[in-house]
């Protein structure tokens, strides 16, 4: 049972999203800007939230909203390049006459991948209860399974400042090739990083994933959205292959250590073509 409940004279729902990167959105159904915990909701502007479904037989629920792109806040180039994907978002219902954050809440979720159609966008998700019920089950590998200068119980442990580099591009070949001449550092140094842009077309987009880096060539799986052109400025996250001989020579700001005691991977365990095998007589 809920502790509080809105206003059923005043009631309206609004909507919170939170990417994964940058800033957090806030739509509301009312007519008008709603101004509550020091946010302001955007009325019902080229957006429309479809709703929230859930049963009573313990199906997964699903919170769905569709709008025009570049409208409240909700980009074509955002959704694009999968800046909503794997958004967290926040239902909630209050009153338009005095209006409380997050006074009556609906359900919070997780959005899956953000669709584009022509210029209007799709974006579905399930509630976070949902996505707690999904199955996932733990798997041993030779490579580790940690995030690189992960922070969290028994993570990574590496720095992740002392491995973050900027620069400027000084050419592009593509949107997923692009040079910096300047760089001096080793191939494949940020092979498996990551690199975002934080000036042109590009910047406040997702970072993509590197996969490769060559004499300050650095080439990304992924096309950015816009063309990146020349006096773009960038970070770059250092790239880890996952690999126990990364681990024994990390860079680690001005002094190379072993990570190996965080190392996360089982280079050891036999593979099934090894363990099959018919054993032989001496």
């Amino acid at each position: 049972m809920k502790s509080t409940v809105a206003d059923y004279r005043y009631r309206v729902l609004c909507l919170r999203i939170v990417p994964t990167v940058g800033s957090p959105i806030y739509l509301t159904d009312h007519p008008r800007d709603l101004v509550m915990g020091g946010h302001t909701y955007l009325s019902t502007s080229g957006y429309q939230f479809t709703g929230y479904t859930g049963t009573d037989d313990f199906s997964p629920a699903s919170i769905d909203i569709e709008g025009i792109a570049g409208a409240s806040g909700v980009t074509r180039a955002a959704v694009g390049s999968g800046l909503f994907d794997g958004a967290k978002c926040y239902v909630f219902a209050t009153s338009w006459a005095t209006p409380v954050e997050d006074e009556e809440p609906i359900v919070a979720g997780i959005f899956g991948k953000a669709t584009l159609l022509d210029h209007r966008f799709q974006i579905g998700g399930v509630s976070l209860i949902d996505a707690l019920n999904q199955t996932v089950g733990q798997t041993y590998g030779a490579q580790c399974p940690k995030v690189f200068c992960g922070t969290e119980y028994a993570g990574c442990g590496v720095s992740l400042a002392a491995n973050t580099v900027t620069g400027t591009l000084t050419s592009v070949t593509s949107a997923s090739v692009f040079t910096d001449a300047t760089r001096s550092e080793a191939a494949d140094t940020f092979g498996a990083g990551t690199i975002k842009f934080t000036s042109g077309p590009n910047a406040g987009l997702k970072a993509l994933e590197i996969k490769s880096f060559s004499g300050g060539t650095i080439s990304t799986f992924e096309p950015f959205y816009y063309l990146p052109v020349a006096g773009n400025s960038y970070s770059m996250v250092r790239g880890c292959r996952k690999r126990l001989a990364d681990c024994q020579a990390r860079w680690n700001g001005s002094t190379t250590y072993s990570n190996v005691l965080n190392f996360g991977g089982f280079p050891w365990i036999p593979t099934g073509s090894t363990y099959a095998q018919v054993g032989q007589g001496g």
